[in-house]
């Protein structure tokens, strides 16, 4: 499954690759992709396990970058 959400304050092309390394590197991603310019994350995971990766993916975007949030 893919799914697009909107990510709130990311200040920075640098935070957004950051984000987007660190988020790639969990268990169950697929893919994940950090847009600074859209202020988008474009993450893929496998279907049984979206709700389980997508929390652990919050809470990764808290601890990377506390400024940002991840709207569902």
């Amino acid at each position: 499954m893919r799914k697009s959400f909107r990510l709130d304050e990311i200040d920075c092309a640098t935070c957004a690759l950051k984000l987007e390394d660190s988020i790639r590197r969990l268990d169950g991603v697929d893919d994940a992709k950090v847009n600074f310019m859209t202020q988008k994350l474009t993450l893929t995971a496998a279907d049984e396990r979206f709700a389980e990766v997508l929390e652990r993916v919050v809470a990764l975007v808290a601890k990377v970058e506390p400024d940002c949030e991840i709207v569902r």
